[in-house]
């Protein structure tokens, strides 16, 4: 039978799921990390999966499906396929995330306290520097 994606690869560390269910996280990371220009198919994405896990082709088609239908991956049709993207970049992704954490309730001024403090002195140094600049807008969206 085939993964219903709560297994991982042996010796692997469990992945963050930034939001995600774990095969989303995956499948994300995957489309993520091919060059921006590509486009894959299912099979593209099932390919690269089973070389490292034992998953069901439907599996992996569902979940895209599923992420698709969540509004994470666009798609068009090509021949009896669709070629999927990213509606957004990891980043984006990731500043969504942050942006949903401090919406969600306490005291705003406190959870950015909390924040600097879990993301140490060096980071926090960074994130003030970032604050600083003006903000640069992503060339591809």
């Amino acid at each position: 039978m085939g993964d219903t994606g709560s297994t991982r690869a042996a010796g692997r560390p469990k992945l963050r799921t930034h939001g995600f269910g774990e095969l989303e996280a995956v499948i994300m990371d995957c489309i993520w990390n091919r060059d921006s220009d590509t486009t894959p198919t299912v099979r593209e994405i099932f390919d690269e999966l089973a070389a490292e896990r034992d998953i069901a082709y439907t599996t992996v088609m569902s979940t895209m499906d599923n992420l698709h239908s969540k509004g994470y991956l666009s798609r068009q049709r090509d021949g009896k396929a669709y070629r999927y993207w990213p509606t957004s970049t990891r980043e984006q992704h990731s500043a969504g995330l942050m942006r949903e954490a401090l919406d969600s309730g306490g005291q705003r001024d406190l959870v950015l306290t909390y924040f600097l403090e879990l993301i140490g002195p060096e980071r926090s140094a960074r994130l003030r520097a970032a604050l600083r600049r003006p903000a640069k807008r992503a060339a591809k969206r």
